[in-house]
């Protein structure tokens, strides 16, 4: 497995934007499918956004679509969530996940490889 670490989360007012990094220490193999999900309390983990390593095959949930950009650096081996326009309904934990197929899966469970989490508050 590649260590994933996650940076980026904070707070920001609703309409404000931020970046979230996840950042694998190894080179990810490019047969491998990357994928952000996020936790708000009470409430199951849920996919936000993903692609494949390799590139293409991107994949938004309703909720973000046109407003968050998944995204990736060969060389910087980092994955990144661009996320505009944010909503307090945005505030979670985000979680960067990879898994290796280079199917990208909605579903948490298809993920074997989980970077830590990072808090995202949208104020009101």
């Amino acid at each position: 497995q590649v260590p994933l670490v996650v940076s980026g989360g904070g707070l920001v007012q609703a309409g404000g934007s931020l970046r979230l990094s996840c950042a694998a220490s190894g080179r990810p193999i490019g047969w491998y499918a990357m994928a952000w999900f996020r936790q708000a309390p009470g409430k199951e983990r849920e996919f936000v956004a993903g692609m494949r390593w390799s590139g293409g095959g991107t994949a938004y949930a309703d909720s973000v679509k046109g407003r968050f950009t998944i995204s990736r650096d060969n060389v910087e081996n980092t994955v990144y969530l661009q996320m505009n326009n944010l909503k307090p309904e945005d505030t979670a934990i985000y979680y960067c996940a990879s898994r290796r197929n280079a199917v990208v899966s909605t579903t948490p469970a298809d993920y074997d490889n989980w970077g830590q989490g990072t808090q995202v508050t949208v104020s009101s």
